[in-house]
């Protein structure tokens, strides 16, 4: 299931459809049945996560926070992936990408973070990059990294 949380009332009119995609996103990397939080931000919050969590003071585009539930308690809750509108809609334009399109990278980069995957080394940059590309493409979207 996914939980969408706008805390800072972003008008989010395709709201229904990137839900629906990102479950069938879970459904093929077999995580159908668990809970994932999308919780859009302003920039000040995501600093101020990024500085407290990441020791980084600066604004970014997505930060994901894996569940910390004890193995005892039997919830498939993957966790929590924040993401700051502002930026995502700065570097769109930047990047001269659809702005839906970014969203939906953005949501799955974080995902990918709670399901274990990093792009600290490059052997596993390549890895997540890899597999963000293909799921992109599932969805009619283009490479990122081109």
């Amino acid at each position: 299931m996914i939980v969408i949380q706008n805390s800072i009332n972003f008008e989010f009119s395709d709201e229904a459809n990137f839900c629906n995609v990102l479950q069938a996103v879970l459904f093929d990397l077999n995580k159908a049945d668990s809970e994932l939080l999308i919780r859009f931000v302003d920039k000040a919050e995501i600093q101020q996560l990024n500085r407290d969590y990441r020791h980084q003071d600066k604004t970014t585009n997505v930060l994901s926070f894996p569940s910390d539930l004890p193995i005892e308690i039997d919830e498939l809750i993957l966790g929590d992936v924040v993401i700051c509108i502002d930026v995502v809609i700065d570097e769109a334009a930047q990047q001269k990408k659809q702005f839906n399109d970014h969203l939906m990278h953005m949501a799955i980069h974080g995902t990918l973070h709670l399901l274990g995957f990093d792009h600290i080394e490059d052997a596993d940059a390549e890895k997540m990059e890899a597999l963000e590309v293909k799921i992109l493409e599932k969805i009619n979207i283009k490479n990122p990294y081109l």
